[in-house]
Order: C-alpha cells, then structure tokens, then sequence
C-alpha cells in the first residue's frame, strides 16, 4: 500500500475553532442544517463530539449522546466532495466502537426517509428500522418522516 501523511485520515475529538468549518459542510448538505449554537451546545453539554480530518483539513464530523445503556447518533455528515469514498462508514464504525466501550447495548438513529443513500449505508452496518416518527423533519413543502434506526450491540 502507498500512503503518504497528505492520505491519511484521522479522527478526532471536536473543538470549537471546527464549529465554523463543520457549519459550511453542514450548509452544503443539508436542506436544514443546525447552527452554530446546535454544535456549541453539543460540546458543551459533553456529547462524543468528533470530527473526521484528512491532511488537518476536516471532511466529516459526527455527534452521539450517550445515555447508561444506549447510545444515540444525534448527526453524521461528510462533505459533498468527499461523500461516496466510505468517510461516513469510517465515522459510524468510530462512533459504533465509542459506545461498545461505553457499555452501550444499543445505538439508534433518526434519518430522513428520503435520504436513501444514508439509509442504505445503516442497513448495511448493521441497523434495522424499527419505526417511523412522521413529519418529524421540516421539508421544502411541509415535513418529512425519519426513519428510526437501531443497531443492537
């Protein structure tokens, strides 16, 4: 394998100088993203916040709430130019491994219905759906059913 430092990728605990760049990809790909206080408060309030870095450059970051016994995906995005290249199932994986240290027994999370690139990524880590919470996201015309997810660990 040829690697160099500029390829490789590391993950990492979040900080707030990130919230403005992570802000940007969160503009980028989301209809409705959260704000700056969303992520502020996230590391505030002592969340498992990360952020995936390539080259100090950061592509993706990822929030999980831990509770006694489960853990819960509260956001996972990467940015446009790097979705498709298994960022994002290196987050979950990072995340999926966070909770099992914690003794979680499972981990659950929300994805809009019509993100079906993001659900089929889950499936195939492991979760299943095990319920719809309808209009539970605000939509360009109205508002959009999630998907709850669980992985049982």
């Amino acid at each position: 394998m040829n690697t160099t430092l500029e390829s490789a990728v590391a993950i990492r605990t979040m900080q707030p100088s990130d919230i403005d760049r992570i802000v940007l990809i969160e503009r980028e790909i989301f209809l409705f993203p959260w704000s700056p206080g969303n992520f502020s408060d996230s590391i505030k309030s002592e969340y498992y916040c990360q952020v995936l870095t390539q080259a100090e450059t950061i592509l993706g970051y990822g929030i999980m709430m831990m509770s006694p016994e489960e853990a819960h995906v509260l956001t996972l995005g990467i940015a446009a130019q790097s979705q498709k290249k298994g960022f994002g199932k290196k987050m979950l994986q990072h995340l999926i491994a966070h909770a099992r240290t914690e003794k979680a027994k499972s981990v659950f999370l929300d994805v809009r219905e019509s993100n079906h690139g993001a659900a089929q990524l889950y499936l195939r880590m492991g979760f299943r759906q095990i319920a719809t919470r309808k209009g539970y996201y605000p939509a360009m015309c109205g508002r959009e059913d999630a998907l709850v997810m669980q992985l049982m660990l």
